[in-house]
């Protein structure tokens, strides 16, 4: 059995090469920043930002210190704002139309959503770590392909490590800043008088404050969500050039998907990033409803673009092992199929034909249990499902993702109202 060689996703082509990569030579490579075991695959145990905040005391190597790492850039990005709009007399007041204590939209993406990426990074790191060493404890990487997963490991790490990965996220946000954001921006913000800046004769300014805020917070709140879609990318990459190897699926196996079922835990690892998306969709919803009259329903397709692009971004990767396990269990049916036809016709022999000897005893014959038994193992492989995916998980990703929407509902509905809908429809 041999893996196939898989397509890169546009950043590397090395895992073309003869598979005498080995995870030894993995573990001596600069991929690994901190020391691993054997196999253990982190997402977020690497780049130079990760070796900063090591140097700088905001993390280790096991990325605790969570709270610190947290609270240290929460405060970079969110103090100086606060300060800054004080100092400038528009904090909570006039004569700002939307002084910066008001600004809902700010608040949530600096003080809920930015902590949210960050403590997303222990999660995620908790949840995957061990993912890569149990397709080798379960066997699902069979010998011939063993050195193409050592490479695909490999690759995976120095993607992970890439310091040019991480310059360049950094350079396309301000990049995409300046020739995007900026001018859209200038263009919206000109209609009102807010804590980051107003019109004055006839051109728009910002304050000492709003200055912070364009070149420092928003720059690097989305680097850092840009670094997690990067990290994302290592995984679904990793996971597709996995997906092409010639895989031991079982179609007799548990979990109903061949062996994969450790793969159905993964997608809630990243639970903590869907619900960032969700917080700051609520809010730049919020800041519409307050401050320019729009209603809740303005925005369905908005929440429906990003509940839908968020389930896409952690469950779509699992989707790459449908053509396996489609094929898996079809072999299954045929194979367990044929089992079944020779043992039934053998039992129906015996037992109704005549077959069996008059002193055998019917009752406690081990013949009835084995006809269970394999009953039970094929209706294993009818039941199989053809992606490591659960209607649990995938309930549970969209509730995380669109809590952070549902106190919105008190716009439209008093609480009393919302609670009297959700009693009709519980009893």
């Amino acid at each position: 059995m041999r893996c196939r060689n898989s397509p890169t996703l546009g950043m590397e082509s090395h895992l073309a090469a003869p598979a005498t990569v080995s995870w030894e030579l993995v573990l001596k490579s600069r991929a690994m920043t901190p020391a691993a075991e054997p196999y253990e695959f982190s997402l977020v145990q690497g780049g130079p930002l990760f070796r900063f905040q090591r140097r700088v005391h905001l993390t280790d190597d096991a990325l605790h210190l969570t709270r610190r790492r947290i609270v240290a850039i929460t405060a970079l990005a969110w103090l100086p704002l606060l300060a800054l709009s004080a100092l400038n007399g528009r904090a909570w007041g006039a004569p700002a139309d939307l002084p910066f204590l008001l600004d809902l939209s700010s608040h949530v993406r600096l003080l809920l959503a930015l902590p949210l990426l960050l403590w997303a990074e222990p999660v995620v790191h908790g949840r995957l770590r061990l993912v890569a060493r149990q397709f080798l404890e379960r066997g699902l990487i069979p010998p011939a392909a063993q050195a193409r997963f050592d490479a695909a490991m490999a690759s995976a790490l120095r993607l992970r490590n890439s310091t040019l990965a991480e310059v360049v996220l950094l350079a396309l946000v301000y990049a995409v800043f300046a020739g995007l954001i900026w001018p859209q921006f200038r263009l919206v913000s000109a209609e009102v008088s807010s804590w980051y800046g107003d019109t004055i004769g006839g051109d728009w300014h910002l304050t000492a404050a709003g200055r912070w805020r364009l070149y420092v917070s928003l720059p690097l709140f989305q680097f850092i969500l840009l670094r997690w879609y990067y990290r994302i990318f290592i995984w679904i990459r990793l996971l597709w050039q996995v997906s092409r190897c010639e895989l031991g699926l079982l179609p007799t196996h548990p979990d109903r998907v061949g062996g994969l079922g450790f793969l159905a835990l993964t997608p809630m690892a990243f639970a903590p990033l869907l619900a960032a998306h969700g917080v700051v969709l609520a809010g730049l919803i919020a800041n519409r409803i307050f401050f320019h009259g729009a209603k809740l329903t303005d925005y369905r397709d908005e929440a429906g673009a990003v509940v839908i692009f968020a389930l896409l971004l952690v469950l779509g990767p699992l989707l790459f092992f449908m053509a396996k396990l489609a094929a898996t269990k079809r072999t299954g049916l045929r194979e367990y199929g044929i089992l079944a036809q020779r043992y039934v016709r053998e039992f129906d022999d015996k037992w109704l034909r005549g077959g069996a000897n008059r002193d055998e005893p019917l009752v406690g014959s081990a013949d009835i249990q084995s006809l269970a038994d394999l009953g039970n193992s094929f209706e294993l492989v009818r039941s199989m499902r053809l992606a490591p995916i659960t209607r649990a998980a995938v309930l549970q990703l969209l509730a995380i993702t669109l809590l952070p929407v549902a106190p919105l509902l008190l716009t439209m509905l008093p609480l009393s109202e919302i609670m009297r809908t959700l009693v009709k429809v519980l009893m």
